[in-house]
């Protein structure tokens, strides 16, 4: 597939050596009544600018939850005190990006927190953000524990080598929790919206969202997506390769 000028510039103009890959995380968020997925337009000031994107972003020092799940460092191929950061990742920047926190009731472990949008939850949200309060200490403030169980485990992703700022990304799904909303409260996206996976094609975004979205394509029962997440592959990751044309261009192509 062909990559945006900014990028093609990039990667004619790399010489070496790359970038360390930071450690991130990135949830697509499916509403499971329509099958649309939850996307936000990227500023234009960030480094992927301008392009649609899911929730997501860089591991913290601070993302070291309790999980529910005891097999994430088989299922993402790194350490256990890793992977576990990695997962709190995922959901932090979920609730901090998108205002839905994947959480419930220490005592009731089948239950999912309801609406989170109130004024209340919006100034713990922003505080998180702000890094003034982990997410551990606002479940313990709120008794309530991560609902890791939520999320699925997709694809893992490291950006390619001529980029500035290199990413190693574990892609998860998770579904809108009933009750609770998505909203647009990152501060880093122009806007955002709901569409069919299918429906996205005139959409600007980076090689593994339109891959994601394509393979979400493929099970048009919310069911057989959520059983084929349990197969999938989060361990071993997918590095793009980028070939320079004759004709100034580049292109990528996924292995």
């Amino acid at each position: 597939m062909p990559l945006p000028d900014a990028m093609v510039k990039r990667a004619r103009e790399f010489s070496g050596p790359p970038a360390v890959a930071r450690p991130a995380a990135t949830v697509v968020l499916l509403d499971p009544a329509s099958r649309d997925v939850y996307l936000l337009k990227r500023a234009g000031t960030m480094v992927f600018g301008g392009v649609y994107a899911f929730p997501g972003g860089r591991v913290d020092a601070a993302d070291r939850p309790e999980t529910i799940r005891a097999d994430w460092a088989q299922r993402l191929g790194v350490p256990d005190e890793q992977a576990r950061a990695v997962v709190g990742a995922a959901i932090r920047e979920l609730f901090e990006e998108a205002g839905v926190l994947l959480a419930g009731p220490v005592g009731e472990p089948d239950r999912t927190v309801g609406d989170v949008s109130g004024p209340g939850w919006e100034a713990d949200r922003a505080a998180v953000a702000a890094r003034e309060l982990t997410l551990e200490a606002l479940l313990a403030k709120r008794e309530l524990r991560l609902r890791d169980d939520l999320l699925l485990p997709w694809s893992r992703w490291i950006t390619p080598e001529f980029e500035p700022k290199r990413f190693d990304t574990w892609f998860f799904v998770a579904l809108l929790p009933q009750a609770q909303t998505a909203r647009d409260v990152s501060g880093e996206a122009e806007g955002t919206t709901w569409v069919s996976p299918d429906a996205t094609g005139n959409l600007a975004m980076l090689p593994p969202t339109r891959v994601t979205l394509n393979q979400l394509t493929a099970y048009p029962k919310m069911e057989d997506l959520v059983a084929a997440s349990a197969s999938r592959n989060a361990a071993v990751p997918v590095i793009p390769l980028v070939e320079l044309t004759d004709d100034g261009g580049a292109v990528v192509t996924i292995p």
